[in-house]
């Protein structure tokens, strides 16, 4: 197991054109939605991922041309206070280590 750079890239694109809208396959919107994240605060995911979920303990999964991806499961405190367990995926590519998605564990 590992320890993710605290600092890992989490692109606002990720979360506010990908998990936080609505799409026909591989919705994620919906389940965050429960637990308060909305388009309006994709600032608070952010954070809290960063807060929570990147000082968990990384289990490295695969390596793929693109670098060792990672995965990180754990609770989400959430801003309207109900947890959420979730399974976050990274890719750390030897120079910089991103968020690649997320969905419920």
């Amino acid at each position: 197991m590992a320890k993710l750079d605290q600092n890992a890239v989490i692109a606002k694109a990720k979360l506010t054109e990908y998990l936080l809208v609505q799409l026909a396959k591989d919705d994620k919107s919906q389940f965050l939605a429960q637990a308060g994240y909305t388009i309006n605060n994709w600032r608070q995911l952010e954070r809290d991922l960063r807060e929570q979920i990147l000082s968990l303990d990384a289990i490295p999964t695969r390596q793929t041309q693109y670098g060792q991806k990672y995965a990180i499961t754990g609770d989400l405190s959430s801003p309207n206070g109900i947890t959420i367990r979730v399974k976050t995926i990274w890719i750390d590519t030897g120079a910089v280590t991103q968020f690649v998605t997320l969905f419920p564990a």
